[in-house]
């Protein structure tokens, strides 16, 4: 495939775009799934912005989102940002990590960040089945720092001066969009994945900033359902082209 400016921003070069071949979901038993990539090499706020809106995830230079046959399980949420007041669940979150320091900075890889990184998916793979594939510091940097631009950061979380956890998010015109986040095992029964969604809210209404963007919410799903207690939300109904405003709507409103 010749090399094209995506959108007509000379910096955006989309390299390629595939679609996998269906295979067995890791979400729902008995479903395939699909995944629709576009490689885009130096990646703008635009694009980014542009893409995150449509339903699109940015890992490294890679953006994905689903393509399924048979099946629309997984959907678009974002987090409607200056409405959000916590549950009083979600307040006794904050209350428990109250000694956690959040650092906001660009992101990076130091020694921690690999051994928390491997720690934290040695974990899941005990505790969820996950596949555990020890990464090195090259997997790391394809993965989660190139692309970056100038609107990838990382909000890095402290207890005293140990690093227990690290989230990788986009700051974007329009948004702010969580792409990635893990922690050290020890630190899971204070709940930091609501914690660290509770700090991008927060760090999204800081910067006056109208969504943050939070990926898929599966129904089905627990470990994808969770993101819907984020309220007030809203849903993307399905997957429009790039010259398509996308549709994002409350999950009480019926389909546009």
């Amino acid at each position: 495939m010749e090399n094209h400016p995506a959108y007509g921003d000379e910096k955006d070069i989309e390299l390629f775009r595939v679609t996998e071949d269906p295979r067995a979901c890791s979400y729902l038993p008995g479903e395939t799934a699909s995944l629709e990539y576009r490689i885009i090499e130096a990646a703008t706020d635009r694009t980014c912005q542009m893409l995150v809106s449509r339903g699109w995830r940015r890992f490294g230079i890679s953006f994905f989102r689903p393509a399924c046959e048979n099946c629309a399980e997984c959907r678009g949420i974002r987090v409607v940002v200056e409405g959000f007041r916590p549950s009083k669940s979600q307040r006794r979150c904050l209350k428990r990590n109250e000694k956690i320091k959040a650092v906001l900075q660009r992101p990076g890889i130091t020694r921690e960040h690999i051994r928390l990184y491997n720690a934290y998916h040695a974990d899941m793979s005990r505790r969820r089945g996950w596949p555990d594939r020890p990464i090195d510091a090259g997997d790391y940097i394809e993965s989660l720092i190139m692309g970056a631009g100038d609107f990838g950061h990382e909000i890095r979380y402290y207890e005293g001066p140990r690093l227990v956890g690290v989230g990788l998010v986009d700051i974007l015109s329009e948004g702010v969009s969580s792409v990635y986040f893990y922690h050290d095992p020890v630190w899971r029964r204070h709940g930091p994945g609501t914690f660290s969604i509770l700090r991008e809210i927060r760090l999204a209404k800081e910067l006056r900033k109208p969504h943050l963007y939070l990926g898929y919410c599966i129904r089905e799903n627990p470990s994808m359902s969770y993101k819907s207690r984020f309220r007030p939300h809203e849903i993307l109904d399905g997957s429009a082209a790039d010259d398509v405003p996308p549709s994002w709507r409350s999950p009480e409103s019926p389909p546009a």
